[in-house]
């Protein structure tokens, strides 16, 4: 399996529009973070979580031909806002698969009605096949089955997802004994991580860590970066040795 991290950075992207904080200013490249997202590639299978403002951009920079299919995280714009660039695949591929919480679905459908309606559709308007996501409820995704891990992002329900031995969650600030449970046995985790100070809907650094050691896979990676986490390098020289910052365009293999 071969994971590679589209975007690791907040809602706003680093650097930020305007801003003249000393890490949006960053030479490093590891410090230039797209809205997040992961690809998750197995066999010939490839599948996205999440498809925010940047992802026509994060599809040219990877060179992706083919998707099997976008899993939604939760409806807040840096996680869903990309939907229309799915149309380069559609073209070629059909209608693309989409799995969320119904929830979500409805969400999209207010943003992207011009996607989900049947009737007096526009020619150039892509099209997708819904597929719902319930707790406790595999996704069978080809020879794979799929477990969605329950959270919360302050009050809002959101959903990560177990591929096996590794699990991918963000925008994470609670989650239940139950749904940890689930996690265990994995050999990659990725968690959110914004900042060093609390956040009332995101875990903080230490947050981070804490859940990290409950679940206790092999490495863990940090994403959902603000720049009030730091600069990348001194960041990471923090950190345990086993816990990494994850990076734009980085690539990891199961």
């Amino acid at each position: 399996m071969k994971i590679t991290f589209l975007g690791t950075g907040t809602s706003q992207g680093i650097p930020i529009i305007g801003s003249d904080d000393p890490v949006s200013k960053s030479k490093n490249p590891k410090d230039k973070r797209l809205r997040v997202s992961v690809m998750i590639e197995w066999d010939s299978n490839c599948y996205i979580i999440d498809c925010g403002p940047d992802f026509r951009q994060q599809m040219l920079a990877h060179d992706v031909k083919k998707i099997d299919g976008i899993l939604f995280t939760h409806e807040h714009a840096d996680h869903i806002m990309g939907l229309d660039d799915i149309r380069p695949f559609f073209f070629r591929q059909g209608d693309i698969p989409i799995y969320a919480h119904p929830r979500v679905l409805k969400s999209l459908k207010i943003k992207f009605d011009y996607i989900f309606t049947t009737e007096d559709r526009y020619p150039g308007a892509p099209a997708v096949r819904e597929n719902i996501i319930e707790n406790n409820k595999p996704i069978r995704l080809e020879n794979l089955n799929v477990i969605p891990i329950n959270a919360f992002h302050n009050r809002l329900q959101v959903f990560g997802f177990r591929f096996d031995k590794f699990a991918y969650l963000t925008d994470v600030k609670s989650i239940d004994t139950e749904e940890i449970e689930k996690l265990k046995g994995v050999e990659v985790l990725v968690i959110n991580a914004l900042r060093k100070e609390k956040h009332h809907s995101h875990f903080n650094i230490e947050e981070a860590l804490e859940f990290i050691a409950q679940v206790a896979p092999k490495k863990a990676y940090l994403t959902h970066i603000s720049p009030m986490l730091g600069f990348h390098e001194e960041a990471q020289a923090e950190l345990p040795p086993n816990v990494y910052i994850a990076y734009d365009n980085l690539i990891i293999e199961l």
